[in-house]
């Protein structure tokens, strides 16, 4: 019997049990990190709760789009000697006790909440004002100011960097790794830059931790935006936020770092001097009369 008869026969996933099921996972996979093929297999888990009893593991593969291995592994991950095991626990132990829940949600609408779950954690953060303000006036401080991000954070620190330039008279940013980073970095040093705003989100590039290390050597005051998993950070930074990323899907979603972004260009205009407000009204002025844009 193929895996869409099945879904018949069983009348289709019942939303309770699609929640205690995502419950159980989310609670073996904390502190771990799936890959986007283990993110797969979970989602069809949730999505399949029903069938769970009668899937095989090659089954569940092939809805997954994922290899036979690759599901076994999963099962491993979270604890279980193998998919049966893992099979069996979901089916009778967390579906059969499944409570009724306010909200039924799809998975792009539970990954949607979880975002504003990662929101309200980072409204604790950003409780420390003294801290984000310390930030803020490094920032407008160091000239010039550096701004490094690798693989998957640079479209973060080009976002910074962006915005930063408006108001900031010497903004340098580094998206690229290698032999010319430490060259960067080292011209940022002799032109008196101060200070390194670093962004590292997973999988943390060894080569952001031997950027942050090199700008130790050079004296610079570094500023590291990361993630809730990242835990070795010890000697890598004078300042460090966090904002917990969402790994709900099968890539992971940073609304909680844009909005922090968006927050650290507030705190360093906010601690800029008038020059800096100058600059982003010239830059209006320049916009307007060169028809920058169309609106």
């Amino acid at each position: 019997m193929s895996a869409k008869d099945l879904q018949n026969v069983t009348g289709g996933d019942r939303p309770n049990e699609r929640q205690a099921i995502q419950a159980e996972l989310d609670r073996r996979a904390e502190g771990q990190r799936l890959t986007p093929a283990q993110r797969r297999i979970a989602q069809c888990l949730v999505e399949r709760s029903a069938e769970i009893g009668f899937l095989s593991s090659i089954e569940l593969a092939e809805l997954a789009h994922v290899s036979q291995p690759s599901v076994t592994r999963f099962a491993i991950a979270l604890g279980f000697d193998g998919y049966l095991e893992m099979r069996k626990f979901l089916r009778a132990g967390v579906a059969g006790g499944a409570n009724p829940v306010a909200v039924q949600a799809n998975r792009y609408q539970a990954a949607a909440l979880a975002e504003i779950s990662n929101l309200t954690e980072l409204v604790e953060t950003l409780s420390d004002e003294a801290q984000i303000n310390e930030i803020g006036r490094a920032l407008a401080e160091s000239q010039p100011l550096t701004v490094l991000g690798l693989r998957i954070s640079a479209s973060l620190a080009a976002h910074f960097e962006f915005y930063a330039s408006r108001v900031h008279p010497d903004v340098r940013l580094i998206v690229q790794g290698g032999s010319m980073l430490e060259d960067q970095l080292e011209q940022s040093a002799l032109a008196g830059g101060r200070v390194l705003l670093a962004f590292m989100l997973p999988l943390h590039p060894k080569e952001t931790i031997h950027a942050l290390e090199y700008a130790r050597q050079l004296g610079m005051k570094i500023i590291l935006i990361t993630d809730a998993s990242f835990v070795d950070h010890k000697g890598h930074a004078d300042l460090i936020v966090k904002a917990r990323v969402n790994t709900r899907l099968v890539f992971d979603c940073y609304a909680a770092s844009a909005t922090l972004v968006t927050v650290l260009l507030d705190a360093m205009c906010g601690n800029s001097d008038d020059l800096a407000q100058k600059r982003l009204e010239h830059f209006d002025r320049s916009s307007r009369k060169r028809r920058v844009f169309a609106g």
